[in-house]
Formats: structure tokens, sequence, C-alpha cells
């Protein structure tokens, strides 16, 4: 086979082939590879008229067919499935192509291809690719890092098939080795923020008596305020829609849906990287707990029966408390945004990623799952400041949360008082409070862990690491450990 196409792929499933797809509407000749004859059929099928799409099962065509350097992306399940995929592909690939892992690999994975795939000349790219099946074959959003030379032969491809916002393309090079794939790991924990904090306000206002009818009126209202956003659309939407299933089409199907989440490892990653760096996130870390709780069905059961809600008067909830939520989500919102920046500023630091934190905002801006009217916010606070440890030290930020905290301190106040699980709402609630707190209770936790287990602690009035026999005299404490 002639070397003819712009770009291959391995891996033409939905995902795959839409983003095939989409870079062939775009001008360039691509080839797909697949185990699967019937995937390289469809992939051909379904090319627009006047594009070049080729569908393959050998590998050796894939890559005869690819002009050099060769530019190939891989979006297969992470994990062992991509290494078997790069061992395929290593005797068909020379000094100087390039290879991209679409998936969600974990960091530490792609750091490994990185080094181990340099010194035979290949150039390994970790790429996030967000929003989902009609973002790739319409416009997603990118986040690519690895080379920032070979990126230079991506660039003009990726910056034709990503999405756009005021023309701008929302794809950029995100950094050094596995960036690309950091920040995307970071997105989704945000994303799994997100989605804990909108599944808790359609909590309260379910139990408060609002119909599913009501519930798309005002996530739509809320989609034309501060907290515009894909996520806030798309629930507007899931509460319009009746169970087809249903004979007597008057179901919704979000009442027959279970209430058991099932989750992924990026959500659980960003997690463990907020503690093993350290940088707190606890709106994250709740969202994960809260889908690993939700899986627990048959426990909560067990457990609701023995603790049955305690009688009171039917909760009824308000346009005003309608209102007060919408400003508290928003803050919640804010938060959440806040603590995955933060891990990203940190993360950037330690593995020396040079991440471009205010290109990291962009490139959310559409196309993307957790593409929000607050990220301007954000990205101004970068512009000014590219190693901001916290957005919220931004002034013109800090001065938007101190106007709509105390609609956050109200709605968390309620749902404790109506025993209603606010775990994201609260974590967020506590996280501003601690942050804005210069003296907190941990001198407490200092001297317990000093007392039982000799770990020693710092004072506040001089220099040194100090050890106290507790439990002995103490005109002989505060000796200094040397």
């Amino acid at each position: 086979m002639e070397p003819t196409y712009d770009f291959g792929m391995i891996g033409i499933g939905v995902m795959g082939s839409n983003l095939l797809l989409n870079i062939a509407d775009q001008g360039y000749s691509v080839i797909g590879f697949d185990l699967k004859q019937e995937r390289a059929d469809a992939l051909e099928a379904a090319a627009r008229p006047g594009t070049t799409v080729k569908g393959v099962t050998d590998v050796t065509l894939l890559a005869a067919g690819l002009k050099r350097p060769r530019k190939l992306m891989i979006l297969v399940p992470a994990g062992k499935p991509v290494d078997d995929v790069i061992a395929n592909l290593l005797p068909h690939l020379q000094e100087g192509d390039i290879l991209i892992d679409g998936g969600n690999s974990y960091f530490k994975d792609t750091n490994r291809r990185f080094r181990e795939l340099q010194p035979r000349g290949i150039h390994f790219f970790g790429m996030g690719v967000s929003g989902g099946e009609l973002g790739a074959r319409l416009g997603p959003s990118l986040m690519p890092g690895g080379d920032a030379a070979a990126y230079e032969y991506l660039k003009p491809i990726l910056e034709s098939v990503a999405a756009s916002h005021d023309g701008v393309p929302c794809v950029a090079f995100m950094g050094r080795e596995a960036a690309g794939h950091y920040v995307k790991m970071v997105h989704n924990g945000i994303e799994y923020a997100l989605m804990q904090l909108l599944s808790e306000a359609y909590d309260l206002m379910r139990r408060g008596g609002y119909s599913n009818k009501q519930l798309a009126t005002v996530f739509s209202r809320w989609n034309e305020g501060p907290l515009r956003s894909y996520l806030v659309e798309i629930t507007a939407d899931i509460f319009t829609v009746l169970d087809d299933e249903d004979a007597s089409g008057a179901t919704y199907l979000i009442d027959r849906i279970l209430d058991a989440a099932a989750s992924k490892g990026t959500g659980k990653w960003t997690s463990v990287e907020g503690m093993d760096l350290p940088v707190a996130i606890p709106t994250i870390d709740a969202a994960v707990s809260a889908r690993t709780l939700s899986g627990g069905k048959e426990l909560r059961l067990r457990v609701e029966a023995l603790f049955p809600q305690e009688p009171r008067a039917e909760a009824v909830f308000t346009e005003e408390d309608a209102a007060e939520l919408e400003t508290a989500l928003s803050v919640c919102f804010v938060i959440a945004y806040a603590q995955g920046l933060s891990l990203l500023v940190a993360a950037s630091d330690a593995y020396q990623m040079e991440i471009p934190m205010a290109s990291v905002v962009r490139v959310w801006r559409a196309g993307c799952i957790i593409r929000s009217g607050l990220l301007p916010l954000f990205a101004d606070a970068f512009d000014e400041q590219p190693k901001l440890p916290s957005v919220l030290l931004h002034p013109a930020l800090a001065s938007w949360l101190q106007q709509r905290t105390g609609a956050l301190r109200g709605v968390v106040s309620k749902g404790v008082a109506g025993g209603i699980p606010l775990a994201a709402m609260s974590s967020a609630l506590a996280y501003f409070d601690a942050l804005r707190s210069g003296r907190g209770p941990t001198n407490l936790v200092q001297a317990q862990r000093d007392y039982f287990g000799a770990h020693t602690y710092r004072r506040t009035d001089r220099e040194g690491v100090f050890h106290t026999e507790w439990n002995r005299d103490k005109t002989q404490s505060d000796n200094p450990v040397t």
C-alpha cells in the first residue's frame, strides 16, 4: 500500500470511528484499524461523500499506508490493551513517528510508555478527549501532552477537529510527558463532583415535592444563569424523557433508573493523587465515595429498615428555596473547580509537567463535559498569576464568593435538619470554611500524635521540632529533637 493517508486510528469502535470521521471531514485522508472486519466496513460506509476513509484489519497495511512521520492514535481500553497495541505496532514504526494514546490511561503508565519509546525516536503522546461520542464526531475538547516539538505535526489536525469557542480551537499543548492524561484525569474528578452536586440538588427538590416537569423547568432556568453548563443542560433534558417501555406513557424514565452508580478509574485516581501530593480535594473525594456508597443498594435498604426517617411534616420546596439552591450550587461548582485546579498546579510543579493553567481552562470552554459559564473566572485568574495555588485567592473571584456563600450555608443547614445526605455540598462548605480559617484545630492532632507515638510537633513561638513526655513530670517537657 502506498503511503497516502494523513492519520491513522487503532480501535474504531464508536469513539474511534467518530473521531476519525471528524478528521476526514476536515479534508485529511484517514485509515482505521480494527480486528473486526465489520467495524472496518462500517467505518468506510459511514464516510461522507468526498472524504477519503479506509478501514483495514491488517496492522501492516495500516503502517504502510501512512505518510511519514506516521501519525497514529490508539483508542482501546486503558491498561494492558494499550501495551499490547504498542508492542504489535513497534516492528512497523520508524524514528520520528508519532503515537497518541487517546484513552483514559493512568498517567504513570503514560510516563512509562513515553520513556520506553523515547530512545527509539518515537514520539508518544497521552491525550485526553472530552465530549463523549457526539463530541468526537462534531468537535471534542482535546488535551494532548508529550513532546512539544512533535506537537507541531499534530497541531493542524487537532485544531481542525476540536470544538471552538469564540473562534479559538479547544485544544492546546498541556505540557511534558503525561500532562495530557493528568489534566484529563483531574477533568474527570471535577466531573464527578459536579454530577454529585447536581444529584444532591435533585434530591432536595424531589423530596420537597417537585415533579419531574417542575425539575426540568428549574434546571432549564438555571442553565440561563451562573450555572450555565453542559451538565445542567442535559439534566434538564433528562427530566423530560418518558419511559418508552411503560404502556401507560405516563412514567418518567428517571424514576425507573436504579439509584446505584458505577465509576471508572479516573475518579479514584484523582482522589489518590490528592492524598499523595498532598492537595485537599474533599468535594471530589465525597463524589467518589458517594458513588461507592450508592453501589451498596442492598446494604442501604437493610440500614434504612433499622433507622427509618423520623415522622415530620411534609417538606415543601418553594421558589425561594430554588433560588437559594441555585446560588449555593454555583458556589459549590466554583469550589469543585478550585480544588481540581489546585491539584493541577501542584502536580505540574511536583512532576515538572509545565502545565499551562490558563490554556487548560480555555480548552474546557466548549466540546467538553465540564464546560461551564464559570470558566472565564478561572482563566482570568491564571492569566494574571499562572501558578496561583488556589483560584479562591483571585480578588474578583473572592468578591464573587463573599456575596454568595450564605446561600450554601442555608442549603446545607436545611439538608442536615431534614436528614438529607449532602456529602458534596457539605464538603464544599467545610473546605471553604477550613481554607479561610487562619487557625484551625490541628494543633490538637499534633499533640495527640506526639502523646501516643512520639511523632513530634512544631511550635508557634520558635523554630525547631519538639517532643514532650506527656505523661511524666511536665518540668521535663518541651525538649527539642535534634
